[in-house]
């Protein structure tokens, strides 16, 4: 199953994506349950499965869509965590992930542009993926931590480098508005047996610029939810940003970056593809 959050005739809501169109499940599920992070806290998402057969109630051109997740109580990202883009950065091995946080007032949807910092010349693409937790927890066992995975999506990390590099903590090229973008839909993890088999691509205007698959992380999702869930409880509908692959345009001879006009897609096999035009702030 499919998942989109959007905005119709001015009131959020969620649904099914499906080829004809989407079916609204908006207080459907539940009188109270409006949203997916909602029908993820009450768990009650698999109940969506017995709306799959009915005719769409509108289509996609009806609606706007949402960053999957608007408002998750909290974005853990994950860096360095392929090996080719952790010795493009020329980075030692590490014994922990490297994480940095994301605010959700920084996501935009499928669709919508990412907006290139006026303060920065170094705009960059992260083509991930994203981890979205259905079961909350502490101090999660690795052997029980695909239990805690709702779904997954595309997500592009995009990041002011310059700004990002003026201390060692990532954070300040992160979270610029309208720089992580998430979609375009949740695909429900029971529909991805194994994410170690999906591939990973990034393309700038058509040209390939990343090209990975998931077995190559270097801590695996099971490794990243119970190290995040040590230090901090998981709730539903929080999401982990799983790391970019080697390729960023930052790494390129001459290297590569963003600008108003260019169009980013990140495509994850199964999940779809997220698609953003550049704009400038």
């Amino acid at each position: 199953m499919k998942f989109i959050s959007f905005v119709r005739c001015g009131q959020p809501g969620f649904g099914l994506l499906q080829e004809q169109g989407i079916i609204d499940l908006t207080g459907k599920i539940a009188p109270h349950i409006m949203s997916l992070k909602n029908a993820l806290v009450s768990d009650k998402l698999s109940d969506a499965k017995k709306f799959t057969n009915r005719h769409a109630d509108f289509a996609m051109s009806d609606v706007t869509l949402l960053p999957v997740i608007p408002n998750p109580g909290k974005i853990l990202c994950v860096g360095l965590n392929y090996e080719t883009h952790r010795a493009e950065t020329k980075r030692p091995d590490a014994k922990y992930p490297t994480m940095f946080p994301r605010y959700a007032d920084s996501q935009v949807a499928h669709g919508h542009p990412l907006i290139k910092p006026r303060v920065s010349e170094r705009f960059d693409y992260e083509g991930e993926l994203a981890v979205i937790i259905g079961q909350g927890g502490r101090n999660i066992d690795e052997a029980d931590a695909m239990d805690h995975v709702a779904g997954y999506a595309c997500y592009n990390d995009a990041t002011a480098r310059d700004w990002q590099r003026h201390t060692h903590q990532f954070m300040p090229g992160k979270t610029f508005p309208g720089t992580g973008a998430f979609g375009p839909a949740m695909v429900d993890a029971k529909s991805i047996p194994d994410y170690r088999k999906l591939t990973i691509q990034t393309r700038l205007n058509g040209e390939i610029m990343q090209d990975a698959n998931l077995d190559q992380l270097i801590f695996p999702i099971p490794r990243l939810i119970a190290y995040c869930s040590s230090f901090t409880p998981l709730a539903p509908g929080d999401v982990i940003i799983t790391g970019t692959p080697g390729g960023v345009g930052d790494r390129r001879e001459p290297p590569v970056y963003m600008k108003a006009g260019d169009l980013i897609e990140v495509e994850i096999s199964e999940l779809g593809i997220l698609a953003n035009p550049i704009i400038a702030e």
